[in-house]
């Protein structure tokens, strides 16, 4: 039997909440002409409102390929469930659509240990929710596997890493199909706009890098409010893990570029790692 579907928590907020308006946002953050898609295997991408950040998280899109499976990880917001929580229900529920889960992906990783069944992380979670409808535009058959972290430590993230790594090699040898890893991330949270650039230079700087580990020492030492530093450090570790070598930054804004407001911003970065 299988489990009822998750209904959408943030649409009518984040997003339309009306399948032609989302519809139409999403045309509107997604590029007209978009440059030849590279094969990614990170993205990282905002989650913030569309008014504020679709066209960045639109453009970084556009510029990859979707695969049919997407396993995204997002930082929990809410303080709610487990600190590695894996989503083990039903599909996601979205205005006009449905997204599946990719079930067999998420036996796999359950299998590891390192992930718990928990559903509590995510019925009001945002930061994964607002990634779905992009992932749909670029491929509508695309399954999805939501991973919300809580705070964890380098060893910590290093070990998920490597395991996401190891399940998605092992997918990808058994069925055809390629995994997208998607980390879904704000950078600098309510400072004036050029602190933040600052601040977020210095964890961009880690991320094109590929050095997870600097990330996380970067941002704990600078205090560094990006949201979703353990989602994106994870994703660098399983990325490098399946041979990424090269990160590209799409793009940079903050909040100020739409509010008028640069006193107290919040900085969005897009990302493609291959």
């Amino acid at each position: 039997m299988l489990e009822p579907a998750r209904p959408p928590a943030v649409a009518g907020r984040f997003y339309p909440g009306e399948a032609h308006r989302l519809a139409a946002e999403i045309r509107r953050c997604l590029p007209v002409a978009p440059t030849e898609p590279v094969a990614a295997r990170l993205l990282m991408v905002p989650h913030a409102g569309y008014v504020y950040s679709g066209a960045i998280a639109g453009e970084t899109y556009a510029c990859a390929k979707v695969p049919a499976s997407a396993l995204v990880l997002c930082p929990n917001h809410t303080g709610l469930g487990d600190r590695r929580s894996l989503w083990g229900g039903g599909d996601w529920r979205f205005p006009g659509f449905t997204l599946g889960v990719d079930r067999d992906l998420t036996r796999r990783l359950a299998a590891t240990g390192l992930l718990h069944a928990d559903e509590r992380a995510h019925v009001i979670e945002h930061a994964a929710e607002v990634q779905m409808p992009f992932l749909h535009a670029r491929r509508s058959d695309v399954k999805v596997v939501p991973i919300c972290l809580g705070r964890l430590g380098l060893e910590e993230c290093q070990e998920l890493g490597a395991a996401l790594a190891r399940v998605i090699r092992e997918s990808e040898h058994e069925r055809e199909p390629s995994v997208l890893l998607v980390a879904s991330s704000d950078m600098s949270h309510y400072e004036p706009a050029d602190l933040a650039r600052q601040h977020d230079s210095l964890a961009l700087a880690r991320v094109l890098a590929l050095d997870p580990a600097g990330l996380l020492e970067v941002c704990e030492r600078e205090r560094i409010s990006m949201c979703g530093c353990v989602p994106t450090v994870v994703g660098l570790f399983a990325a490098r893990e399946l041979a990424a070598s090269r990160a590209e930054l799409v793009r940079y804004g903050n909040s100020g570029e739409v509010s008028g407001d640069f006193d107290q911003v919040v900085g969005y970065a897009g990302v493609i790692v291959s």
